[in-house]
This record gives structure tokens, sequence and C-alpha cells, in this order.
């Protein structure tokens, strides 16, 4: 089978071998095993902890079996995590190319491990200075699953990015983000850029109790003004994120642009919310992805401009 990238120690036929740093000579590889017959691999074992300077890989197997050793930084690893809630995971991943480039509103795509499917994720932020970039996820399905249960200093096979068109700030002064529920994690950057170019900010985040609330104060550090809403009214103010939209409106408050990001039914009720008033309003749409550059066509949307449909 083979591994790019990997460097092969080979065990000769039942006997015990052991490995430790001094013979690999740095501690940036971790190991994994083959057990392979005279025809194919029969079956693999991996270790996800890096070699540590203490550590002895011993096995005692009896069976053929070629060791490889595959270094860490063909990988990304995770620097800090963090649980916004019990299935609202933000984590930092060592990335210096994609933290060096990434703005507000791109995304990427990653795999958890070697047999992973590919997911987007929008970048919730970005130190170019430390080399890393940060993610927030919500635990959905089984490779949401396999990422929360990563820990730091464990690794991500793949981070490609930063992907997608970055958000229009271009001659805006004011604006207005609109967050529902776990998509303010991808409308807080855009808020804080926004409010590093000196852009007045009106944040609306909106989440359906206080359990669910996130992001609360990183909101409130970049926000001019903050509206925090709950649908039960356990927390702040009893409603929705359209009822502070429309009295700003009707009070005559005027913004450059919306910027919405949340359930589909939110951005629809915003959207018509702020028709109206003429105020443009941008919504971040989620379809299908596949290659992540456009090309294939499987994220266009059709939309309806009066007697036109276009894509």
């Amino acid at each position: 089978m083979p591994f790019s990238g990997l460097r092969e120690e080979k065990a000769d036929c039942e006997r015990c071998y052991a490995l430790d740093t001094d013979k690999i000579g740095r501690k940036d590889w971790f190991f994994r095993v083959d057990f392979v017959d005279s025809v194919s691999v029969t079956g693999v074992q991996t270790c996800a902890l890096p070699i540590s300077e203490d550590s002895t890989v011993r096995e005692d197997c009896g069976i053929p079996c070629r060791i490889r050793l595959q270094k860490e930084n063909h990988m990304f690893r995770i620097v800090h995590r963090k649980a916004l809630k019990p299935t609202v995971i933000q984590i930092e991943v060592e990335a210096p190319l994609v933290a060096k480039k990434a703005k507000p509103g791109q995304f990427i795509i990653l795999r958890v491990d070697e047999n992973g499917e590919r997911i987007p994720l929008t970048i919730a932020g970005a130190n170019p200075e430390a080399g890393t970039v940060k993610i927030i996820f919500q635990v959905v399905g089984a490779t949401t699953e396999l990422l929360r249960r990563k820990t730091e200093g464990m690794y991500i096979q793949d981070f490609v990015g930063p992907l997608g068109v970055a958000t229009h700030t271009e001659g805006i002064r004011s604006v207005c983000v609109v967050g529902g529920g776990a998509g303010c994690a991808i409308a807080m950057p855009v808020a804080e850029e926004f409010h590093r170019l000196g852009a007045k900010v009106t944040s609306i985040i909106g989440f359906r109790s206080k359990d669910l609330l996130i992001l609360e104060d990183e909101f409130r550090a970049c926000s001019d003004r903050l509206e925090v809403m709950t649908d039960d009214g356990s927390y702040a103010r009893h409603g929705n994120v359209t009822v502070p939209l429309k009295e700003m409106l009707e009070a005559g408050e005027t913004f450059d642009e919306i910027i919405t990001i949340g359930p589909l039914v939110m951005m629809k009720f915003v959207t018509l919310t702020a028709k109206p008033f003429g105020v443009p309003v941008t919504v971040s749409m989620n379809p299908i992805m596949i290659d992540g550059t456009g090309m294939c066509g499987g994220c266009r949307l059709t939309l309806g401009q009066g007697d036109k449909r276009g894509t």
C-alpha cells in the first residue's frame, strides 16, 4: 500500500521490534503499523499521539509487518480547543499558509483523517502571526463527532483554504450584522472585520434559549450596539431577531448594508423586514458543497429576478 510522505522501517518476521526516538532522531513523527501477509494488508494500527522523548513502540505480534513513520508537519495540529456549548466546539488549528491569506467570509475544507469525508467550515478567525485558524462547528453528524473527539495536540489530516469570496467591506460605514444560532459563529468575524475598519457595527444575535447562547462577549466587544434575543424569553429580550431590526428601521436608523447569517427562515424574514426600507441585504446560503471552488456547479443557486431566472 503506497503512502505519500511516509518513511518506512521494516521488521523481521516473528520478532519483537522496538522503536524509540533515538532511532527516529526527531519527535515530530508518529507511527503506524501495517500487518501484512504475502499478498495484501490485513490490518492497520495507528497511534494518534506524537512520540515523546521517552516513548517506545513495541510489537510482539509475530506477524510480518512494516512500521511506517509519518511526519506530523504534513498534518495540521490543534493548538486550542474550547467547548462553547456541549455540541458547539471551537478549535484553533496550526495552518500558517491559510492564516496568512484568510479573510472574513471565507471557508476551509477539512478531512479529519485519511479515510474521512471532506466538509466545509467557515473561518471564524485567523492569526497570521501565530499561524493559526479558528473554526467553530456544531456536532450534527459522524464527521463533526470525530472532530469533536480531537483534543489539543492532536492532528487533522487535511485543512484546505482559504476558499470562497471574502465579505465585501469597501465603502460600508454603517452595517447591521444579524446572526441566528450557530450562524453567529460565521457572523462574528464579519462584525469584527467591520469594527477593525472603523465602521459603525450594530449586531443582533438570536437563539432559541439561553442554553444555546454563544459568543455574546465577542459580539459585544466589536459592536457599537448589541441586541440579544431568545425565542423563549429565557435570556435578554423575548422574540426573534426581526423585532429589534424593525424597531431600528422604523426609528430612522440607516444602514449601508444588512448582513444576515443563520437559518433560512430567519434570513428570509430579515430580508422581508428590510425590503420596505430599501436597505440591501446580504444572506449566507449553505448549499451542497463538493469541490469548494465553484467549478462543479453543485453550490449554484437559482434566483428569480422578475420574469427571469439565473444562477
